[in-house]
């Protein structure tokens, strides 16, 4: 089975080698760097094996994205708190949102509305509507980005006509495929960044059912993630002209 691994890090200014992974099944720390094949090298090394390789890396690539626990202990907020962030965040507040469906909106009657019409109703009166709308209003930022899968599930068909009320919010509102994602190396994860200083992870079960958030604000993780929003950003579309191609290849 393949691992499951996540972009954690790089110092190079081209984006490139050396970087460093990690295994998400195992937790095992992956290194890419210039190989060591110099036999006067490799001879000074001890309990090199058979089957092992050398690589040498900037030690400050290291020091910046390698990790800082042994094992990290996730500092989980409740609902009531996280809702509370969308209140208090100075200037900016982005979403990446990459499952292929939430428990959420299938409980949501306009949910049923957009099965049975191809259209998702619009809700600008609803309490997150009312506070989004009022954050920007106030000149602070609110995006996301929603990758979608080829083809789209119905749950992300769903939140593709809902854009609609998230751009009349004043939401900055945007798509990419899958495929895409994967190359622009996006985590697979959900998550909001807040002012560009607070992480809040959102987990789910199995069945897609948010349960609780996690919240990072080590300044070395947080800058990881903010990279990935950009990437993200980078890599999408606007929603409307996303779904003008979707429209496009059906």
């Amino acid at each position: 089975m393949a691992r499951r691994i996540r972009f954690t890090g790089t110092d190079s200014k081209n984006g490139g080698c050396p970087a460093v992974h990690e295994d998400l099944n195992s937790g095992e720390i992956l290194v890419q760097g210039r190989p060591v094949t110099d036999p006067d090298d490799i001879a000074q090394l001890q309990h090199l094996g058979p089957d092992d390789a050398v690589v040498a890396v900037p030690r400050e690539l290291l020091v910046h994205h390698g990790p800082k626990e042994l094992t990290r202990v996730p500092n989980l907020i409740g609902l009531d708190e996280f809702g509370r962030l969308f209140e208090t965040f100075a200037h900016s507040a982005w979403h990446l949102e990459t499952r292929r469906g939430y428990a959420s909106d299938r409980e949501d009657p306009a949910y049923e509305e957009f099965l049975a019409t191809g259209v998702a109703p619009m809700d600008l009166d609803s309490d997150w509507c009312q506070t989004i709308t009022r954050q920007t209003a106030a000149g602070k930022y609110v995006g996301r980005v929603r990758v979608v899968d080829d083809p789209p599930t119905d749950g992300q068909r769903f939140l593709l006509s809902y854009a609609r009320c998230n751009s009349a919010t004043g939401e900055d509102a945007r798509n990419l495929w899958r495929a895409e994602a994967e190359r622009a190396h996006l985590p697979a994860e959900d998550f909001w960044i807040f002012d560009s200083r607070l992480v809040a992870i959102l987990r789910f079960d199995d069945q897609d059912v948010f349960h609780d958030v996690e919240v990072i604000t080590e300044p070395a993780e947080v800058l990881r993630y903010c990279q990935v929003r950009d990437a993200a950003v980078h890599a999408s579309v606007p929603y409307d002209q996303f779904a003008e191609q979707l429209g496009a290849t059906q």
